[in-house]
């Protein structure tokens, strides 16, 4: 075969450093095309990005090459760098380190989206400490609650 082929879906959910609610209608009008355009800018395909004043999700289509931990790290600095130059009065703004990653289905891929453009909507009903535990649930993934807000 002359080439690898690959389709690698992701959905990234990551908040801001101790879940300060930084992420301003302003600043999100301007930062979620930003996420994009650094996904772009690497290989990546942003497919959804949505999420409320502390925390983010994606719907990412990664690249053979990227690693789940490369991609966040550009995603996550390029984009703390830029509100930082971009927005002087977001001195305090971070992003947590830490990050849930989920695999998701070319079948799935419309729930996700939707799921994404409705954070506003299911936020009136569930807290994102609530949310993470239930994808984390969901998607089988053994946790210790004493560590995943840190």
């Amino acid at each position: 075969m002359p080439q690898s082929l690959s389709r690698i879906l992701i959905h990234l959910v990551f908040s801001t450093k101790e879940r300060r609610r930084l992420i301003t209608p302003t600043l999100q009008e301007r930062l979620w095309p930003f996420l994009g355009g650094i996904a772009r800018q690497n290989g990546m395909k942003a497919i959804e990005i949505g999420g409320m004043p502390d925390h983010v999700h994606i719907l990412l289509s990664l690249p053979s090459t990227l690693s789940i931990a490369k991609a966040l790290q550009l995603i996550k600095g390029g984009s703390s760098k830029w509100v930082h130059d971009t927005f002087p009065d977001q001195r305090l703004f971070a992003w947590q380190t830490k990050y849930g990653a989920f695999s998701v289905s070319v079948s799935q891929v419309e729930k996700i989206v939707k799921y994404i453009e409705n954070q506003e909507p299911h936020h009136r009903k569930m807290t994102f400490q609530e949310e993470f535990i239930a994808l984390l649930k969901k998607h089988r993934i053994a946790y210790d609650e004493r560590y995943l807000w840190e």
